[in-house]
């Protein structure tokens, strides 16, 4: 389940290739981690209260509801990533979304 060694090793040579820069994450920070902040919620409420027979009508509502998701949705998460570190910096790492 787990991406193996070779796959780390594989996305870290990507990033120095590109000249990425890749920042320190607190452990358990689900206030800087975009997939905490901006997408479950969304995710969460569209799911809500639905039930699914299978697995494969789970991954087919999944595959749907990414499909039509407008591209802003992702800009809007990652742009407002910059502002979290940034108050997560000025705090010296004490920060909490609230």
């Amino acid at each position: 389940m787990f991406p193996s060694h070779g796959v780390a090793n594989l996305t870290q040579q990507w990033l120095q290739r590109y000249g990425w820069e890749i920042f320190p994450h607190p452990a358990h920070s689900p206030y800087l981690a975009p997939s905490d902040f901006h997408l479950f919620g969304p995710l969460k409420r569209h799911l809500g209260g639905m039930a699914f027979e299978t697995e494969d009508d789970l991954i087919s509502e999944l595959r749907n509801w990414f499909d039509n998701l407008d591209v802003d949705f992702f800009r809007v998460g990652i742009n407002s990533l910059l502002s979290r570190w940034q108050k997560c910096i000025d705090l010296h790492g004490v920060y909490v979304e609230k």
